[in-house]
């Protein structure tokens, strides 16, 4: 199973295994990290942003239309932004570094 690294605002690190074809938002709030997800990931909230590690963002891509439209929203926004509802875990996506913002 790929490990994802979620560092909060105040720094911490919490490293959590993560099924494949989830999201990143589901992997999330299934191991209590502070992302809301209140829209269940149909792009129309940005309380699951996170700010990817700018060495992953390459690996992670680019937000669709629709995504960086809600990101305009986001509080903190950061060039490597994404929803974590619109990242699908991969076992390329192991190691995978982001923050969650305090929002």
């Amino acid at each position: 199973m790929p490990k994802l690294i979620f560092i909060g605002s105040n720094g911490n690190e919490k490293i959590v295994e993560a099924e494949n074809g989830l999201s990143v938002m589901e992997v999330a709030r299934d191991n209590d990290i502070d992302i809301e997800g209140t829209c269940g990931g149909s792009i129309s909230c940005c309380t699951c942003h996170v700010i990817i590690d700018p060495d992953w963002f390459d690996v992670v891509g680019e937000p669709n239309p629709d995504e960086e439209d809600m990101l305009d929203l986001a509080m903190g926004l950061k060039p490597t932004s994404r929803l974590s509802c619109q990242i699908e875990i991969t076992n390329e996506l192991d190691g995978l570094r982001m923050t969650v913002p305090e929002e």
